[in-house]
């Protein structure tokens, strides 16, 4: 997901795509402990990355509002 299309969603919204985004790679880590690994590494790989990058918009907003 762009950075940009995540700046477009509200405070609620980030926090809820985090979250939902946090149990993905812990489901698809617990997958892969038990041997379910198919196109896992790439996808926790990305998952990855969108939490980075929302955790940074979630970030840039805590820091403009305090100033």
């Amino acid at each position: 997901m762009k950075a940009s299309k995540l700046r477009e969603q509200t405070d609620e919204e980030l926090q809820q795509l985090c979250d939902e985004t946090q149990k993905s790679i812990f489901e698809l880590r617990a997958k892969q402990g038990i041997g379910e690994a198919s196109d896992h590494p790439l996808r926790i790989r990305n998952l990855k990355r969108n939490l980075g990058r929302i955790k940074t918009v979630m970030r840039e907003r805590r820091l403009a509002k305090h100033g």
